[in-house]
C-alpha cells in the first residue's frame, strides 16, 4: 500500500484529510506552552494534520503555534487541517455553535477543518466543562444526539467548519444519526481508540460501508495518564509478538503499529512533546509490512480498552460505546 508522506484520504464531503495527524491532548505533566512547542516541531516535520479539543485546554498554544508555522512561511492556512471537537458540556443544540465559536476565538483560525461531537455523553448544559453534584458526581443530561447533528449540520452551512464527524461513537450510535430524517450531511468519521490490543475490526469494517473514516487516538498505548489509565494494564509497546515484528523490519514498535492501521485504511493519531519522538512517530513512509505481518499483528487483539473513565462509568447508560 503506497503512502507518501503527504498522502491522505478523501471524506466523504470531498474534503480530505491527511491520513497521519498530530494530537494536541498533553497530560498534566507537561504545560499547555509545552503543547504549543510541540505543535510547531510537528509541523516543522511535516505534519499537516493536527488534532485538537476545547476540554485538552490548550487550544489558545495551540493556535498559535499553527498562525506562527503559517506566519514564518512553512505552511499556509489551507496545508492545516485543524480538528475541533464539541465537549460534553455543549450538545444542547442552542449550545453547538457557542462551543465552535469559542474554539475559534481560542485557535484565532476563521474556520475548523473538521468538528466532532467528542462524546455521544453529555453533561448539564452550561459553561462548567464538567458540571457535579453536591456529593462530586457528575450531572448528566440527555438531550437528543440527533438535535446535536442537526446543529452541527447548520454550524457547516455558515462556513465554521468544513466538515463535521463523531468521536467515541459506536455503530448503533452512527446509526441514530445515519438514519435522521432529510440528513444533510453523514458523519465524515469517527475517531475512537484502536490500537493492536483494540483494532476495532468490526466498527472498522462498518464505518467503511458507510464511507465514514475510522480515525484511531490511543494508538500507542495513550500517556497511561495515572489519573484515568490502570497502571497494571499491559503496554502495547512492550509486546513481545510486536516487537518481533519491528526487529526483522528495523523499526520501532511504533513505526509498525502506526504502519499497521494506516495500511488497513485507519487515519492514525500520535501524540508526544519529545522532539526525537515526534520525527521518529512521522517516519512511516519508507517501509511496508506484507500480508503474513499483518495477519500476526491481527493475531495479538485482546479487546483491551486503556480509556474507560470514571466518569463514562458513572453515565447510566454504561457503555456507550463498544466495540460494535
Amino acid at each position: 500500500m503506497a503512502l507518501r508522506s503527504d498522502s491522505y484520504v478523501v471524506l466523504n464531503d470531498g474534503h480530505k484529510m491527511p491520513v497521519l495527524g498530530f494530537g494536541t491532548y498533553n497530560p498534566h505533566t507537561y504545560t499547555k506552552e509545552q503543547a504549543g512547542e510541540s505543535v510547531k516541531v510537528a509541523i516543522e516535520v511535516g505534519y499537516r494534520h493536527i488534532d485538537g479539543a476545547a476540554m485538552y485546554g490548550n487550544e489558545v498554544q495551540v493556535g498559535e503555534a499553527i498562525r506562527s508555522k503559517i506566519k514564518d512561511g512553512t505552511v499556509t492556512r489551507e496545508d492545516i487541517f485543524y480538528t475541533g471537537k464539541l465537549w460534553n458540556n455543549n450538545q444542547a443544540p442552542e449550545r453547538v455553535r457557542i462551543g465552535l465559536e469559542q474554539s475559534l476565538r481560542d485557535l484565532q483560525l476563521d474556520y475548523l477543518d473538521l468538528f466532532l461531537i467528542h462524546t455521544p455523553m453529555e453533561f448539564q448544559p452550561g459553561d462548567n466543562l464538567f458540571p457535579t453534584d453536591e456529593n462530586g458526581k457528575a450531572i448528566y443530561h440527555n438531550t437528543d444526539i440527533r438535535e446535536t447533528w442537526k446543529a452541527l449540520e447548520a454550524c457547516k452551512e455558515a462556513g465554521l467548519v468544513r466538515s463535521i464527524g463523531v468521536s467515541n461513537f459506536n455503530k448503533r450510535q452512527l446509526e441514530l444519526i445515519l438514519n435522521i430524517p432529510g440528513l444533510k450531511y453523514k458523519p465524515v468519521c469517527n475517531q475512537v481508540e484502536c490500537h493492536i490490543y483494540l483494532n476495532q475490526s468490526k466498527l472498522l469494517e462498518f464505518c467503511k460501508t458507510q464511507d465514514i473514516v475510522l480515525v484511531a487516538y490511543g494508538v500507542l498505548g495513550t500517556s497511561r495518564d495515572k489519573g484515568w489509565i490502570d497502571q497494571n494494564s499491559p503496554k502495547v509497546l512492550e509486546d513481545p509478538v510486536l516487537n518481533a515484528v519491528a526487529k526483522k523490519l528495523n523499526h520501532t514498535p511504533g513505526q509498525v503499529i502506526q504502519r499497521y492501521l494506516l495500511q488497513r485504511g485507519v487515519v492514525v493519531l500520535t501524540k508526544s512533546c519529545i522532539p526525537e519522538r515526534i520525527k521518529e512517530n512521522f517516519q512511516v513512509f519508507d517501509f511496508e509490512l506484507n500480508d503474513e505481518d499483518m495477519e500476526v499483528l491481527n493475531g495479538v487483539k485482546i479487546n483491551l480498552r486503556y480509556l474507560t473513565l470514571d466518569v463514562w462509568k458513572d453515565h447510566p447508560k454504561f457503555p456507550f460505546y463498544d466495540e460494535y
